[in-house]
């Protein structure tokens, strides 16, 4: 079972003391697939994320046994075991309620997009190299002792996101990469991009056109929400891929505006909100980009909020923002406010915009008091009633919400004598 480390400028520390690989399901896996002639190590995310000091959620396993002792092995200990994808060496053990995919060493023999042709084998630089990058080709045994094979962790320090070996290759196993390239920048990058991958990836950037919507879409909506977020969709527009994955000119300068105010006001970045920015003109873009994204309705009608029409011109004046608010309900009303914002252009810390932005912390909408048996004595029926009911709740909201049952029944009872006047 060689190793194969290659020598490097900086040795990876210990990861002995790390949270993650001291909780209970985490050392059943363990030990379940460790012992004579088998070794497994945690591989990738969690162990790139731990080096930096960032949280650890899910946990992938690299082992030299082949999947069926994986899964004879993992019952045996009792675990569930779940052929997830075993022709590729992948199995899902799951410990004490939690999921990790485990997946023996392997080499490609032969690529088609993102499936292969795969060998098992023990040699973990083997394994190594068929990764994307090498701050993904980093493993940790369960003392925390840490493998190295392709010097990963220089590169993770230096927030230098190079492909292992020839990009143009590790790219057309997957043309995915190219967007995971700018992501994992986005991430964990520093200083200019690896001229080597990016040449690579705009060279093959008609590979995205091959990828399924729904991975392009989950790749862009990571991207949209990392932490250098803008330079990197500032980079995809740059070097011309950013138009081709939109189908359409982006609003550079919105979704710009629009983090400038998210970080302003400490909100969570969404990303379908950021798509809503960067994407949305006018609302058949709405429509438009749920369709070639396959988004869910839900999904669409936040993008439909950034379309120039549904913004309110009276914003961020107070009773606007009421008014909005009781039609929105508050997660909406947000959403809204923020995108009508970074619309305008007003600096991100507007007292105003600020103020309308925090009215659900101060105002809660109330409830129109009308229902429909409180107008039987105007014997209205069908889209009479309806329309009446419309009417009457408009004239409250003009009121501010301010006028009672009684006077809206007064409204409505001038309203049905003036109907009554015209009718004759």
């Amino acid at each position: 079972m060689a190793d194969n480390d290659s020598s490097r400028a900086e040795a990876p520390p210990s990861l002995k003391d790390a949270e993650w690989l001291k909780r209970r399901e985490t050392g059943r896996v363990f030990a379940a697939l460790s012992g004579t002639g088998i070794e497994t190590r945690a591989v990738g995310g969690a162990v790139r994320d731990a080096l930096l000091g960032l949280p650890v959620t899910d946990i992938d396993f690299a082992t030299t046994a082949v999947p069926d002792k994986v899964m004879a092995r993992a019952r045996k200990a009792g675990l569930k075991a779940i052929p997830t994808g075993i022709a590729h060496g992948t199995v899902t053990v799951v410990a004490e309620g939690a999921p990790f995919e485990v997946t023996t060493l392997r080499r490609d023999v032969e690529t088609y997009g993102r499936h292969a042709k795969v060998v098992f084998t023990e040699d973990w630089a083997e394994d190594a190299r068929r990764r994307d990058f090498t701050l993904n080709a980093l493993y940790a045994g369960q003392d925390g002792t840490l493998y190295d094979p392709l010097g990963g962790y220089a590169d993770l320090v230096a927030g230098h996101v190079r492909f292992i070996g020839d990009a143009k290759a590790r790219i057309a196993e997957d043309y995915l990469r190219i967007l995971r390239f700018f992501r994992f920048n986005a991430y964990y990058g520093k200083g200019p991009l690896d001229a080597v991958g990016l040449s690579a990836c705009v060279k093959q950037r008609d590979g995205l056109r091959l990828l399924s919507a729904e991975r392009v879409c989950a790749e862009l909506k990571r991207v949209l929400v990392a932490p250098q977020a803008l330079a990197a969709i500032d980079a995809l527009f740059d070097y011309g891929l950013l138009t081709d994955i939109l189908g359409s000119a982006p609003r550079l300068r919105r979704f710009a505006h629009l983090i400038a105010i998210e970080t302003s006001c400490s909100c969570a970045p969404n990303a379908v909100l950021r798509l809503a920015a960067l994407a949305v003109f006018v609302a058949e873009d709405a429509s438009r980009l749920a369709a070639r994204f396959k988004l869910s309705n839900a999904e669409q009608a936040v993008l439909a909020l950034g379309a120039d029409e549904a913004l309110d011109p009276a914003l961020p004046e107070e009773s606007a923002a009421k008014r909005l608010l009781y039609r929105l309900g508050p997660d909406k009303f947000s959403l809204q406010v923020l995108l009508t914002w970074a619309t305008r252009g007003a600096a991100a810390d507007d007292t105003e915009w600020r103020r309308a932005f925090a009215l659900p912390e101060r105002w809660e909408a109330p409830s129109f008091p009308v229902r429909g048996p409180d107008l039987a004595p105007f014997k209205l029926e069908g889209p009479a009633l309806g329309e009446m009911l419309r009417v009457l709740e408009q004239h409250w909201i003009d009121s501010g919400f301010s006028a009672d049952r009684e006077q809206l029944a007064a409204h409505a009872a001038a309203l049905s004598r003036k109907s009554s006047t015209r009718d004759r």
